[in-house]
Order: C-alpha cells, then sequence, then structure tokens
C-alpha cells in the first residue's frame, strides 16, 4: 500500500517559511463561480479508500457561500506574483525539488538523489516553477504551477487576497452537484471511452502509454468542467488544502464549516495528479484526501484558491 509520500514526493525542507508578501498593488482578478454552499455528503461512499487517509464514515457536512477558482492557479498567474512582490518559494532557495523520473530534463550531475522507498521521485537541481523538470525546461505559462509548497501557496494567497479552500469547500465543489459519486463526473472512470482527466495510463512507473495525450501536467482547461463549471479537480495536480491532516478527523469533525484539526504537522492534498493509477494511488476519486507536510515541493503539486470571507484576513 502506497503512503502519501509516494504520491507527492514529501523531501523535508529546513527553516520557518519567511514573511508572507505585501497585497498586490491591484489584486488580480481571478476566474471564479460563486457557489452557493449548502449540505452534502462528505468522505467515501464506496469504502474504496485507503485506510490511513481517513476518508471515512461518510458524514453531512454544511459550507457557507464561497466563491472558487474555476482553474488551479497557473504558470503564468504565479509569474506575476514572483515578480511583482520578489518572492522566492521553498524549491528556489533550496535549490531543488522532487521530479518524476520519466519526466526529467536535467543533466546526470544534477540528478541529487533518489529515496529507495520511492525510486520514481528524484531530487533534482534547479526543479522549480519556472523549470518543471529541471533546469533543461521551461513552464508553459497556461500550465498549473508546480513546485509550490504550502507555504508559497499561502504567500501567492497573501498577494492575491485570496485564501485557500478548507477541504469541505474543496470536496463541495469537486462535486459539482454530484452527491455520493465516485469520481466528479459520475462513476465511470471512462464515460464514453474517453478520458475525463489526465492520470496515468500504462504501467506504473515504468511506461505511460499517453493514452490521455500527456505525461505530465497538461494545460488548465484541458479536460471537461464539472458541474459546477471546475476544471480539473481530478488528476493533473494535487491541490493544497487549508486543513492539517489527520486520518482520523472525520470521526469529529464539526458538522457546519470544518477546518481540519488544531494540530499536525502535514497539510491536506486534494484531486491526485498526473501520476494517479487504480494500481498504485487511486486518488482521483472525489473523496480522495491525503496529505504532505508544508515545505514539501514537487512537479505534480500546485492549488486554487478561494475568495475571503468578508472581514477574513
Amino acid at each position: 500500500m502506497e503512503t502519501s509520500m509516494e504520491c507527492c514526493a514529501s523531501v523535508p525542507r529546513p527553516g520557518a517559511p519567511g514573511p508572507l508578501p505585501a497585497p498586490a498593488a491591484e489584486p488580480p482578478v481571478h476566474d471564479q463561480v460563486a457557489l452557493k454552499g449548502g449540505k452534502f455528503l462528505m468522505g467515501d461512499a464506496f469504502d474504496e479508500g485507503y485506510t490511513g487517509d481517513g476518508e471515512r464514515p461518510v458524514h453531512t457536512v454544511r459550507v457557507a457561500p464561497f466563491g472558487i477558482d474555476v482553474t488551479t492557479v497557473t504558470v503564468a498567474m504565479f509569474r506575476a506574483f514572483a515578480e511583482e512582490s520578489g518572492y522566492v518559494t521553498v524549491a528556489e532557495r533550496e535549490g531543488s525539488s522532487a521530479v518524476f523520473h520519466l519526466a526529467v530534463a536535467a543533466g546526470r550531475a544534477d540528478v541529487v538523489r533518489s529515496d529507495p522507498a520511492v525510486p520514481w521521485w528524484l531530487e533534482v537541481r534547479g526543479a522549480d516553477w519556472r523549470h518543471p523538470h529541471g533546469p533543461l525546461s521551461t513552464a508553459e505559462p497556461d500550465h498549473p504551477v508546480v513546485h509550490v509548497a504550502w507555504d508559497d501557496a499561502v504567500a501567492y494567497c497573501a498577494w492575491a487576497e485570496r485564501r485557500l479552500p478548507t477541504e469541505a469547500e474543496w470536496e463541495y465543489a469537486a462535486r459539482g452537484g454530484l452527491e455520493g459519486r465516485r469520481f466528479a463526473w459520475g462513476d465511470e472512470l471512462l464515460p464514453g471511452g474517453r478520458w475525463p482527466c489526465n492520470i496515468w495510463q500504462g504501467r506504473f512507473p515504468y511506461e505511460n502509454t499517453g493514452g490521455d495525450g500527456h505525461l505530465a501536467t497538461a494545460p488548465v482547461r484541458s479536460y471537461p468542467p464539472n458541474g459546477f463549471g471546475l476544471y480539473e479537480v481530478a488528476g493533473n495536480v494535487w491541490e493544497w488544502c487549508s486543513d492539517r491532516f489527520a486520518p482520523d478527523y472525520y470521526a469529529h469533525s464539526p458538522a457546519a464549516d470544518p477546518r481540519g484539526p488544531e494540530s499536525g504537522d502535514r497539510r491536506v492534498m486534494r484531486g491526485g495528479s498526473y501520476l494517479c493509477h487504480r494500481s498504485y494511488c487511486h486518488r482521483y476519486r472525489v473523496a480522495a484526501r491525503s496529505g504532505n507536510i508544508p515545505g514539501s515541493s514537487s512537479g505534480n503539486c500546485g492549488f486554487r484558491t478561494v475568495s475571503r470571507h468578508p472581514g477574513e484576513r
């Protein structure tokens, strides 16, 4: 059984995060949808999740109205933030980040190390949001930004006068009005025989047949939106949420606007990524959850943002 580390490389980064940047002179416009909120059933109705992820029990949750981005934050959006604020990401400060082995674009000397437990992840010198596969690659502006740690996502939100979604908000939005379904689009993985999301095809981690046309990230809006108009809520990149992660949280979480446990060293990630496959990481299901340390960065993790509530900082 795989661990969270296997889904999104867990590379500890020393030191505390730097100060949050000042808000943008003119907060950027985020293409978003306004959701009225309400009750929904949160959790894995099919009992298909991994025990250590804590996707059960299924429980009723109520979320207040909120606005959420229709796509993850793109490279172009993050570039505007970095250029105006001067922010330097965790991966840039440390000089390396985790890249999937088949996607590496770097000389041999820039492959710093691998972990025998997860040999498909390589620590690559010069891999960061500008160079997603290593120093010999260049990020495409319409792709989701990657190699952003939770700390980096929070810094972007402070600048953009946004925030990360709570885990409950994320699942409510990702379900798109379909209650109790396995995926964001229904219960069948290939409706009409077409790939509805960017996940792994082939024999993981050695061969990707490219059935969906992508080895790594796809441009945002590459796949049909869900019922609320949100794109790529399954596959493509993992998405950071604001909550701390605990496998037992659902057993005692509040019914109204849960915000995660009070303590814990990991933060929630949702949605799965282009590396997910049923044989290895079945976490592109809409109830699937995982967690990682806030200073971890990798080539398959990004984020989307939501509007702040009135008076919220």
